[in-house]
């Protein structure tokens, strides 16, 4: 069993406290992305959805939208927990070209990059890409270095260009910090935006 698999087993899902706190937040950029495509909101990728706390928003504002999740309890309570018009699949974000997903517009990753080491980091970029319809977009949470890297892995902005050649780094936005609680506020959160700019 993987850590990640153990930390839902106990309990530990700290991207989930995040969803909470941040929810407001993730809302206006998931809007500003809707609103800034010519063609509209097309299909959207949610990787290490989890139990499905963010998918629904991306169908919300009307992107045909799949989450997908390595740990097949969590995808199992997302499909409980609906709605009817998201899809989710068990699936490896290091590996997310080989899950016959077809591919996306945008893509949201709230966490499951922190989670990742850095060869992993870079089989996500290379399967973010190899899926990644022309003008794609990408969004990505990730939590800066600090004196807590034992509690909470930093993330630096070399770390998240490097793991996406072939994406231009439009923003990097702080993260709302509000309500998250020590040791994840005290990380410097980051928003990237990413488009691809090849391919």
């Amino acid at each position: 069993m993987t850590k990640y698999a153990w930390m839902y087993r106990l309990g530990l899902t700290p991207w989930e406290r995040y969803g909470a706190a941040g929810g407001a937040q993730l809302g206006s950029l998931l809007d500003r992305e809707a609103r800034e495509r010519p063609t509209g909101p097309g299909r959207a990728l949610d990787i290490g959805c989890g139990r499905g706390q963010f998918t629904p928003e991306l169908a919300r504002r009307g992107w045909e939208a799949v989450g997908v999740d390595i740990v097949p309890a969590a995808i199992a309570a997302a499909r409980r927990k609906g709605p009817a018009d998201v899809s989710y699949a068990v699936g490896d974000a290091t590996a997310l070209e080989t899950a016959g997903l077809g591919a996306f517009d945008l893509f949201l990753d709230v966490g499951c990059f922190q989670g990742l080491d850095p060869d992993q980091r870079a089989a996500e970029g290379r399967g973010v890409t190899a899926l990644a319809a022309p003008g794609a977009a990408l969004l990505l949470l990730a939590f800066g270095p600090s004196r807590y890297s034992r509690l909470v892995e930093g993330v630096s902005r070399a770390d998240v260009e490097t793991a996406f050649p072939g994406w231009e780094l439009l923003a990097a936005e702080d993260a709302d910090t509000a309500g998250l609680g020590w040791p994840m506020d005290r990380t410097s959160p980051q928003w990237y935006r990413f488009r691809r700019t090849d391919g």
